[in-house]
């Protein structure tokens, strides 16, 4: 079913999933009867990213080859498949897995199969690692409580897609649109504030559709995003963001490098290594180039002890300064090219000569709610607030007798799922911005 799903969006291309599929499970068995063989590995990991480096990356080596030796080069124009990032990654987790001993190879291939093409993280993630869901493959467990709660994060998940990404998007495509001669102070921190909230509660809501669908189906998927936004350092914020990427690079990238094991020097490197891939690996454009090596440098600059301290000891000024960091990194993610990253940049510190006007086209009082609402759902709200012990009785006694809780979410989801059927009924088509990496 998972094949039928990609083929409907893809076509003829699932030939390249089922290839994916058939050529990991003999590489498997391969390693299971040469266990350890470096070369086994190093031929497995090469055919996965060689798929890869063609479909996403070949127009993008074209293009910078015809820049620097003025050659005229044709364009590929290959198609980039649905999902290849993330499944090309799984499948080299597996592989490496594999080769490490950490599990056993898989002897079914349809199993191995399920494991790749799984639907409900196919497109976008969050990245499965096979040692985290081998077993479920098999021995997974479905019963209506689980089903219930996966229904409930699938909801929540749309909601945060349809009701709060999808009018952001709109604000910061009007905004990012324009020509930088257009661009105003106020107009570039709106476009950007609004595609802040527009890539987090997008892709976070991808992720837990993905979480809940599985649950559904029975599998327990690990989390993708911890509330990134109240980081108070771009390492914790790597830590709460995109979880399944930053630990994949962590585990299988990062430490066989040498991690934290080697002098000061080669740590950078390894980090600087990480997060050129990692911007790299979200796309063929200098701009994510940019964007990973930024976050790399306030990484390394983070380690040191003085700058650390100064983070733990100023609270508000280390959540101000991360969140600073995050939203100009989103220029370099969402501008179409590096001079129109730069330029917007400028617009931004107020270095621009654009007026304010379209701000109030296009910022109305609905918006303002909007972005209100989703600034107040980013942060973990039911944490910091502690009911008072009048509130905890009345729910105990109400609760007690008629499930006061159980019926308060029940309206509060069926309310959610209403209004994102009105509204997917009444916009155009937008795609989750993940689908493209």
């Amino acid at each position: 079913m998972s094949l039928l799903f990609y083929t409907y969006g893809e076509g003829f291309l699932v030939l390249l999933m089922i290839s994916s599929i058939l050529i990991n499970y003999l590489l498997g068995f391969t390693l299971n009867y040469f266990p350890k063989n470096k070369k086994v590995l190093f031929i497995g990991v090469a055919i996965n990213l060689s798929g890869l480096f063609f479909y996403k990356y070949t127009d993008f080596f074209i293009s910078n080859i015809n820049e620097v030796f003025d050659s005229k080069l044709h364009y590929l124009k290959v198609a980039l498949p649905i999902g290849i990032s993330f499944f090309t990654f799984q499948s080299i987790s597996y592989l490496v897995d594999v080769y490490s001993g950490r599990v056993k190879y898989q002897e079914n291939p349809f199993n191995l199969g399920l494991y790749i093409s799984l639907f409900p993280q196919l497109i976008a993630g969050p990245i499965v690692r096979y040692k985290d869901v081998n077993q479920q493959i098999t021995e997974r467990k479905i019963n209506l409580d689980k089903f219930t709660k996966g229904i409930k994060r699938f909801i929540i998940g749309l909601s945060k897609k349809v009701l709060i990404a999808n009018p952001m998007a709109v604000i910061a495509d009007e905004v990012f649109s324009l020509s930088v001669n257009d661009l105003s102070s106020g107009v570039a921190w709106l476009g950007v504030l609004a595609y802040t909230l527009q890539i987090y509660f997008d892709f976070s809501g991808y992720s837990d559709m993905a979480i809940g669908l599985g649950k559904m189906l029975g599998f327990d998927f690990l989390e993708n995003f911890n509330f990134p936004y109240v980081s108070k350092s771009i390492q914790e914020f790597w830590r709460r963001w995109h979880i399944s990427l930053s630990t994949w690079f962590r585990d299988y990238v990062y430490i066989p490098l040498g991690g934290n094991r080697v002098s000061n020097i080669k740590i950078y490197r390894n980090l600087m290594i990480v997060f050129f891939i990692t911007g790299f690996w979200h796309g063929a454009s200098w701009n994510f180039i940019v964007w990973g090596l930024f976050h790399g440098f306030f990484i390394i600059l983070e380690r040191n002890k003085t700058i650390a301290r100064f983070l733990g000891a100023n609270s508000a000024l280390s959540h101000l300064y991360t969140l600073l960091i995050v939203i100009i990194g989103w220029v370099f993610f969402r501008s179409s090219d590096l001079y129109y990253a730069l330029n917007y940049l400028k617009a931004l510190i107020g270095l621009s000569n654009g007026t304010n006007y379209m701000a109030y086209l296009i910022f109305d009082n609905y918006n303002k709610l909007l972005m209100l609402i989703g600034i107040v759902c980013s942060i973990p709200i039911s944490k910091l607030i502690t009911p008072s012990k009048a509130i905890n009785n009345i729910v105990v006694k109400y609760n007690s007798s008629l499930n006061f809780v159980f019926i308060i979410n029940l309206i509060a989801l069926f309310t959610l799922f209403t209004l994102c059927i009105m509204e997917i009924s009444k916009n155009s088509y937008n795609p989750f911005i993940y689908f493209r990496f």
